[in-house]
């Protein structure tokens, strides 16, 4: 009966939206990058100074609210780039604010992210060892 009733969800229009999203998103950063090497940096230093400030600016959305707002219309499209890394931090520490910085932020900061943290290391070590083994 209920699902009947309830709206059917818009796959397609959802995807769109996420493709777009993400899109504008890396043309930021494509735009960043350039205006940094336009600058004398190498290619390697523009990519890091972009990252920097992607997340700067995501992290800084989120403390507004803004993040969340483009997150529930983008959906994957905000969540997937690096942006959406420095939103599931910040976001993790201003909900465990009210309990202190001690036991609430720094504990509870990478609640969200640390799992994603732990893979990315644990499958860089492997990758690693990997080259050293094979060459």
């Amino acid at each position: 009966m209920v699902d009947q009733t309830k709206p059917k969800p818009t796959v397609v229009k959802n995807c769109i939206w996420a493709f777009v999203v993400g899109g504008l998103i890396c043309t930021l950063g494509q735009v960043i990058m350039n205006f940094f090497s336009a600058r004398g940096l190498s290619q390697v230093d523009a990519g890091s100074a972009t990252a920097v400030v992607l997340v700067f600016l995501a992290a800084l959305f989120t403390g507004l609210g803004w993040y969340d707002v483009l997150g529930k219309r983008a959906g994957a499209g905000s969540i997937v780039p690096i942006t959406g890394f420095a939103n599931a931090i910040v976001a993790s520490a201003m909900e465990f604010k009210r309990e202190g910085y001690i036991f609430g932020v720094g504990a509870r900061i990478f609640s969200v992210a640390g799992p994603t943290l732990v893979f990315g290391f644990v499958v860089a070590v492997v990758i690693g060892l990997i080259k050293v083994v094979f060459g």
